[in-house]
């Protein structure tokens, strides 16, 4: 996930899973390929290749479906709103919660065990304090490696600021 646009108003973080789509597609149609051209082959290597084709292909399309979601938050501070828009090939998905309620954002970590090594996997989340829509809010589903949740947590609390200044001096 990344930061798409950091102005005054609005913050958008975005993330479309291209390369994810991509590898998938690929595998989808390899799987498929070979299937069919070992169907195409006549003899006992039919129903073989229909098998082939059909049981790789459908992993590769469960896989698609599963892990292939766009996700888009959009923070505007002229809508006083904040936008978690979350679209896969099933459908669309959209959650809108007031900008005056958002507190600040922070990285939820979990830790795994395997084999005797650890690893920590963390999450950028949005902290809501007040409104029906209190408690945590993760931007993402999924935990991952690295740095990257940590960055999008320092924008949106980098970007808060400014907001709570503003908020409290329209109402003075």
């Amino acid at each position: 996930m990344k930061v798409t646009r950091n102005t005054p108003d609005q913050l958008i973080l975005s993330n479309t899973p291209w390369l994810m789509g991509i590898m998938l597609v690929v595998f989808i149609l390899c799987f498929v390929g070979a299937g069919l051209f070992m169907a195409t082959e006549g003899g006992e290597g039919i129903f073989f290749g229909i098998f082939f084709a059909l049981v790789g292909g459908g992993l590769g399309f469960g896989a698609f479906c599963v892990f292939v979601r766009r996700v888009q938050v959009i923070l505007d501070r002229r809508t006083n709103s904040i936008v978690i828009r979350r679209q896969s090939i099933f459908g669309y998905d959209t959650v809108e919660h007031d900008l005056s309620n958002l507190s600040h954002a922070e990285v939820e970590t979990t830790t795994s065990s395997r084999k005797g090594t650890s690893s920590k996997m963390h999450r950028p989340v949005l902290i809501l304090e007040k409104g029906m829509s209190a408690g945590r809010h993760p931007i993402v589903e999924a935990y991952v490696s690295g740095g990257g949740a940590q960055r999008l947590v320092d924008a949106v609390n980098d970007w808060l600021p400014a907001h709570k200044v503003d908020s409290d001096s329209q109402s003075a």
